[in-house]
């Protein structure tokens, strides 16, 4: 199987859910079991694909098929498609910032996981950043999140450190590569945290919407008809892996199946769409 990174950027704030929650948040996201990080599993993405890459009516559907498997199985004639997307993990939580409006965080243990599945595709990744204090954040020498010599995240207070160079390059580069303004924002705003701090942020840090419904005859909220909806913010960047194996049907190999797939999209992922969330950008890395 050819493999490669795809990464997600949301344009608008993000809400893969889990169904009902048994806490304050009625509509949490989802979140791995162990690190209790958010994801978005690949099975959702994988059927918005299948959807945004279906021919029109009428055109040669033989890629597509070959791709996601027939839209319809009859007896003995179905076969598994090529395309396999794995679930996508965070990369970088959009935080509120006291200066340069708010940072792209992210930790070593992310960047760890990050790096090991870049490597095991093939693909080159900057070794892990240095000794990170506890009580530090790691910027960029373009940065704009120093304030005094610290960066403020929410209400934390850290000590500002220089190391984050050559991360906040690849990842620009790879997320925004073609887009020179955005490669520069994101540079910019790019911290790497201490593993705990970034944890408790991806627990704190995630926006929660209030939700009702009103009754028509009185303009009022319907009784029991508040809720809360956990979103992941506007601009948070996921990755994941995504490969091809070789055609069961049509004859193309895993390179000429994985080179099919749209290296550049716009989709819309997870629910709520009708309130304009989960609009987001899709970039397969080229391999």
């Amino acid at each position: 199987m050819k493999s490669t990174l795809y990464y997600l950027h949301a344009l608008s704030a993000l809400h893969v859910g889990t169904g009902q929650g048994a806490g304050v948040i009625d509509l949490p996201i989802a979140r791995e079991k162990a690190t209790h990080l958010p994801y978005a599993p690949g099975s959702g993405l994988k059927g918005v694909l299948r959807e945004e890459m279906k021919p029109a009516n009428g055109s040669d559907r033989s890629v597509w098929e070959a791709l996601f498997g027939p839209a319809r199985v009859m007896d003995d004639e179905g076969f598994a498609g090529a395309l396999a997307i794995g679930d996508a993990h965070l990369l970088c939580l959009p935080v509120r910032s006291l200066a340069g409006t708010f940072a792209w965080g992210t930790c070593p243990f992310i960047l760890a996981r990050y790096r090991r599945e870049a490597i095991a595709v093939g693909l080159a990744a900057p070794d892990l950043p240095g000794v990170l204090n506890d009580e530090g954040a790691m910027t960029s020498t373009s940065t704009l999140l120093k304030h005094q010599d610290k960066v403020v995240l929410e209400d934390l207070d850290l000590n500002a450190q220089a190391g984050a160079d050559a991360w906040a390059e690849h990842i620009a580069s790879t997320v925004f590569g073609g887009d020179t303004t955005w490669q520069e924002l994101f540079k910019q705003r790019f911290a790497i945290l201490p593993d705990g701090v970034f944890d408790f942020l991806a627990e704190t840090a995630t926006e929660v919407r209030a939700r009702i419904r009103i009754k028509e005859e009185t303009r009022t909220v319907a009784k029991g008809m508040l809720w809360y909806e956990e979103n992941l913010p506007a601009e948070t960047l996921l990755y994941g892996v995504v490969g091809a194996d070789r055609a069961r049907r049509g004859g193309g190999s895993d390179s000429e199946m994985l080179n099919q797939v749209t290296p550049k999209l716009r989709l819309q992922l997870g629910g709520k769409a009708t309130v304009g969330r989960g609009l987001v950008n899709w970039i397969k890395q080229e391999v």
